[in-house]
């Protein structure tokens, strides 16, 4: 077998793993999938933080959306292997991302790479505002202590305190924005993560009044904390590809979720109809390490059953993850990302699949 029939044959594996929203039991069979049931749809993912803030103050005072001021940006935490929160995030944006654009989608950065500045906090949001997207999801990891912090440990959503002063914010954070968030939330707790035990979380949800992301975003927002960077556990599956890989499926997850059965959701038909969207570089702006904000630009009013979301078997996942180690030990995450992009691929898979089951009504309580 050649070099490109293996990376295709593991690409199909990647894609069939991410399985978002499972089919429910039906004797109507699943349509063909045809890699649009994304279009029509933006997102904006904020990878938190940034590889250098080289020719910037990082203590400079923004806007933090409450009529006050906090720092422009933070620098992120370092997990207890040394590898900084900055990176983690891309790697996981990067995933989602592929997985994404491969359903069809439009997805803007805030930030371009993993090397140069990323912006201040009050800049990412006015970019999530400015896309203009259906969601937003603003990604971070976590940390409790300089050194190990074996007690604490879990993900949660960061929602802000309500009302927000800004309408348009209160609005898109109040509505979409908690729903999904709540719907991210759900995804990890089906996936086998544990809620975080600390600072005041309350199953998966926290609530801030001091990030200022999701107080100046005017789309729905996700605030995402992975887990604890402190923690012995939890830092360890942040700092692996594979650990990195299952944060990225069960992201995926929420956001699909809530994309295709949130309240704000396009119809079904009107989906199915819709034509393929056009994958764009993203543009220029970045959000900061404690602020993510979404808001999306409703597209009908009538609520949707929301299926319960679910991530590979264990079994399954450690056989997928040994099928790809020889090829993300030679080409990385980039490497994994080109594959799942690579237009030979299609999207016969069985995530396509089962998008397509929801879409087309054939999936549903």
């Amino acid at each position: 077998m050649n070099r490109f029939a293996i990376k295709a044959g593991l690409g199909a594996c990647v894609l069939g793993a991410s399985v978002l929203i499972p089919a429910q039991a039906s004797a109507e069979p699943a349509a063909t999938a045809t890699g649009t049931e994304l279009s029509g749809m933006t997102v904006f993912l904020d990878p938190g933080h940034q590889g250098s803030s080289e020719g910037h103050d990082l203590a400079q005072q923004v806007n933090d959306g409450r009529g006050n001021t906090k720092d422009c940006q933070t620098s992120g935490m370092t997990s207890l292997g040394g590898v900084p929160e900055h990176t983690i995030n891309w790697n996981v944006s990067q995933l989602v991302k592929s997985s994404l654009e491969s359903l069809g989608a439009k997805v803007v950065l805030s930030r371009q790479d993993d090397t140069g500045w990323g912006g201040c906090v009050d800049e990412r949001a006015r970019a999530a505002s400015e896309s203009n997207a259906d969601l937003a999801v603003s990604i971070h990891a976590d940390s409790t202590a300089q050194g190990e912090d074996a007690s604490k440990h879990g993900f949660h959503m960061i929602i802000p305190s309500l009302p927000i002063p800004d309408e348009k914010a209160d609005a898109a954070q109040s509505g979409g924005g908690l729903e999904a968030s709540k719907m991210m939330r759900d995804a990890y707790k089906s996936d086998g993560f544990v809620p975080a035990n600390y600072a005041g979380v309350n199953d998966g949800l926290q609530t801030r009044a001091d990030v200022a992301g999701p107080a100046l975003t005017q789309v729905p927002l996700v605030f995402v904390e992975m887990g604890n960077g402190s923690n012995k556990e939890d830092s360890a599956q942040l700092e692996s590809t594979d650990g990195q890989l299952k944060h990225a499926i069960t992201i995926t997850t929420g956001i699909v979720t809530y994309l295709l059965t949130g309240s704000q959701s396009a119809p079904a038909e009107e989906l199915a109809a819709a034509p393929a969207a056009t994958t764009t570089t993203p543009e220029a702006s970045e959000d900061s390490a404690s602020s993510t904000t979404t808001t999306t630009t409703p597209k009908a009013t009538t609520p949707k059953a929301t299926p319960q979301s679910t991530a590979p078997e264990s079994a399954e996942f450690s056989e997928l993850m040994e099928m790809l180690a020889p090829l993300l030990e030679v080409e990385g995450l980039d490497g994994l990302e080109d594959l799942v992009n690579d237009k030979n691929l299609g999207l016969v898979s069985e995530l396509a699949s089962t998008l397509m089951a929801v879409i087309t009504g054939a999936g549903g309580n």
